[in-house]
């Protein structure tokens, strides 16, 4: 019997398949202080290149202690070094139920989703996907970092890692709120558990996404998501 999870259903705004039934599931994760509308246009944006793709942009459980109207995965004081482990943690359970809950809305198995989080939402995206039992078809990150152990513990956090997708790391190199060093810190973590890693640095950019960032995400996906099995 499945554990009880404690906290709210998740949802938010969808996108059905621009051709037929969803073959794969994109999942958006968005950033601290927005909420699920703040991504669900990048689905849009790649429906030419995924037609077979639903997409969907939950908005996250809490409300934002920094925005009046957005929302948080977790809180941020920055007064905690620990914050953003305990954070990630709590919130995975829920977000967790809601990717099962939508591969089963689609009939679809758990290694067609993948997932893409921008900011708070791709240390979620990272986190929640290495540990997923059966791995996700991508990760596609904008903007965030690989939360890791605040103990330092590289063994015991390797073992915690489930799967290992393939992921890819978009960082503006202007970003003053997230450092693009962050970018290469993640990408060594992940490289050190046996994650392949694609970057991609977006020059003049800050914390935020452009449209070669968009490109480059949107043909990761489109290369994994083909790679996949198709049912007969």
């Amino acid at each position: 019997m499945a554990a009880q999870v404690d906290g709210p259903d998740l949802d938010g705004p969808r996108l059905a398949p621009r051709s037929g039934t969803a073959r794969q599931l994109v999942v958006f994760l968005h950033g601290y202080g927005a909420d699920g509308n703040d991504l669900i246009e990048i689905g849009r944006a790649w429906q030419q290149l995924l037609p077979q793709a639903a997409f969907v942009s939950p908005h996250a459980p809490e409300p934002c202690g920094q925005a009046p109207v957005g929302k948080q995965w977790f809180a941020l004081t920055f007064r905690n070094p620990d914050e953003r482990w305990i954070g990630v943690n709590k919130a995975a359970p829920l977000v967790e139920r809601f990717l099962d809950a939508e591969l089963a809305r689609h009939k679809l198995p758990p290694s067609a989703l993948a997932l893409v989080g921008f900011s708070q939402g791709t240390m979620m995206a990272l986190h929640v996907g290495l540990r997923r039992a059966v791995a996700p078809a991508a990760i596609v990150g904008y903007s965030g970092l690989l939360v890791e152990r605040p103990d330092g513990n590289a063994e015991a956090f390797a073992a915690e890692i489930k799967s290992r997708p393939p992921v890819l790391l978009v960082h503006g190199d202007r970003d003053d709120l997230i450092p693009p060093q962050a970018l290469f810190q993640a990408t060594q973590g992940l490289a050190a558990i046996g994650v392949a890693v694609e970057w991609h640095l977006s020059a003049g950019i800050g914390h935020g996404i452009d449209a070669e960032g968009l490109r480059h995400g949107g043909e990761f996906l489109a290369r994994r998501l083909a790679a996949l099995p198709q049912p007969r």
